[in-house]
């Protein structure tokens, strides 16, 4: 069984250099070990989803305005995450403020190709399916 994801939990993008935050705010949640539930809604960047150093993708046009500047040496550029969409799948039979729970094997899409998931849940007491 999958944990259920609180604030403060530690994500990675597959492109980002080090490991980001999610910050869930407190109205209107659920506390699973005195943090707050996320939702598979929790996907704003940089209210939910912070940087993750730096990206290393050429498919961010900072990346690859950068490197073709460098004459093709590879130029990471601040990983600053454009998400558009939900976590996916979430745990449909668990809602928080009406919308699925976040689980620890959910996934979240940057929109330079990055696959941003689950560290860390912040929280291994409660469990979601």
């Amino acid at each position: 069984m999958a944990q259920l994801v609180t604030n403060n939990a530690q994500i990675m993008c597959s492109f980002g250099t080090t490991p980001g935050n999610l910050i869930i705010t407190p109205e209107g949640r659920t506390n699973a070990s005195n943090m707050p539930g996320a939702t598979i809604m929790d996907n704003v960047p940089m209210k939910n989803v912070l940087p993750f150093g730096m990206c290393i993708t050429l498919s961010n046009p900072q990346v690859a305005a950068a490197t073709s500047a460098a004459l093709g040496v590879l130029t990471p550029q601040p990983c600053i995450p454009v998400t558009t969409a939900p976590w996916t799948p979430g745990s449909p039979t668990v809602m928080i403020g009406n919308k699925p729970a976040l689980n620890n094997t959910c996934t979240l899409m940057c929109a330079w190709g990055g696959v941003i998931t689950v560290v860390s849940p912040g929280q291994m007491t409660t469990n979601v399916p």
